[in-house]
């Protein structure tokens, strides 16, 4: 008899830990250019502290997923959870003996982007072990809000615990992500036989994860629809940042309307697994980029920011749905050796629409001033929908309970941690 996944031990332990590591590391994430301007006064030197966190991540994405396929991920768990604790605390030191130098926080972003680099493959290709294949769409929608509620959480203590004291909202995050160390060496999970991996060319295994998602029909076409999708959401998303300020709603609305788009995950992310048994893959998919389709152009007659929060709002309730029938799909299909290379190269290529995304909104917004780069957005978000809608890929997307789990390779066997 399966064990409901409220009762799964592992899955709890797992669960709670990282939602108190997201909580901090939020806290940290906007506490950072504070502090940075507090010391140097410079807006540039505050992006550039933040850009080196998600740069870190990206050059770090696809080693990483090759390393957590070679390693025990258990113990890569405990480690980046054990690096990232010290080097924020070695922050929290640098504040306190008044001594923080600009070198000294580009080296401690550096060391958190690598960490959840590294952690997030890590942690993705244990859940199939942690969890039976029956309830991975319920516990990755659980992850999904457990990252909005951390985000939301975490951004609005780190903002009160900095008017406290600079050193304060880092030291919170110590401590969360301390209380999550421990957590996680309760944890037990399936284990890989990793002696027998090691040796290997890493370059040769980072390619054969590339290669893994570009063979699969399935997955290359969710990926180009989700990436061009997160492009043009990203740039939107700019976009109307922009224009609210532009039409005088106030920095407080804005906040609000910012955080309604984490609401709106957190409230999607919950009823995601009823809808997902509820909607066949093909619509749960579909469904997405029409509610965008039909939804952002409003945003060129709303001048609001209560109402674009209300907009952030449905925009956000479906993608979990999404995500959780895609996510099941790929790691039932994936054998467990190339596991943390499929989450690393999904990151990465997340990351890199994540990045280009708002840079190109910024553009639109100044070579279309007004409503222009809305519609422009708007047009583009409409584009991936018209190729999603006629494509036969998805319109034949498997259902995550007909698909049978992935073989064990031999190279590995099941053992406790």
């Amino acid at each position: 008899m399966t064990t409901r996944l409220s009762r799964n031990r592992n899955y709890g332990l797992l669960w709670g830990s990282q939602a108190l590591s997201e909580a901090g590391f939020s806290a940290s994430m906007i506490a950072l250019p504070l502090l940075v301007l507090a010391v140097t006064g410079s807006p540039a030197l505050s992006g550039l502290v933040l850009g080196v966190d998600a740069m870190a991540q990206l050059v770090a994405g696809l080693p990483a997923g090759a390393l957590a396929d070679r390693w025990d991920r258990k113990k890569i768990l405990l480690g980046c959870e054990a690096a990232y604790a010290v080097a924020v605390a070695s922050l929290v030191a640098a504040i306190w003996w008044d001594v923080v130098r600009i070198p000294h926080l580009i080296a401690v972003a550096a060391v958190m982007g690598c960490c959840r680099s590294l952690f997030g493959p890590a942690e993705g290709a244990m859940l199939a072990g942690v969890v039976p294949p029956a309830q991975l769409p319920t516990a990755l929608a659980m992850n999904s809000a457990r990252g909005a509620l951390g985000q939301l959480s975490g951004t609005a203590v780190g903002g009160f615990l900095y008017g406290i004291g600079r050193a304060v909202p880092f030291a919170f995050d110590v401590l969360l992500h301390l209380i999550s160390l421990v957590a996680l060496t309760f944890v037990r999970a399936p284990r890989r036989e990793a002696a027998r991996l090691e040796g290997g060319h890493l370059g040769r295994e980072m390619a054969e994860g590339l290669r893994w998602v570009w063979s699969e029909r399935h997955v290359r076409v969710t990926v180009a629809c989700a990436v061009s999708l997160n492009f043009f959401f990203s740039a939107y998303y700019i976009v109307i940042i922009v224009l609210a300020k532009e039409r005088g709603v106030t920095s407080g609305e804005i906040g609000v309307m910012a955080a309604m788009l984490g609401v709106g995950g957190v409230v999607g992310s919950l009823i995601a697994p009823s809808l997902q048994r509820r909607l066949s893959p093909y619509m749960s998919i579909m469904s997405v980029f029409w509610v965008l389709t039909l939804l952002t152009p409003l945003a060129a007659v709303i001048h609001d920011g209560y109402l674009l929060g209300a907009l952030f709002v449905a925009m956000a309730l479906l993608p979990p749905t999404a995500n959780t029938t895609i996510g099941t799909y790929q790691l039932l299909l994936t054998p467990d050796r190339l596991r943390g290379r499929l989450t690393s190269v999904m990151g990465v290529i997340g990351g890199v629409s994540a990045a280009t995304g708002p840079a190109f909104g910024g553009l639109v917004v100044q070579a279309f001033p007004g409503t222009g780069a809305v519609v422009l957005c708007a047009a583009g978000i409409a584009l991936v929908t018209l190729v999603v809608t006629v494509s036969p890929t998805l319109r034949r997307f498997p259902r995550s309970d007909t698909l049978v789990p992935a073989p064990e390779p031999t190279t590995t066997e099941e053992k406790t941690s």
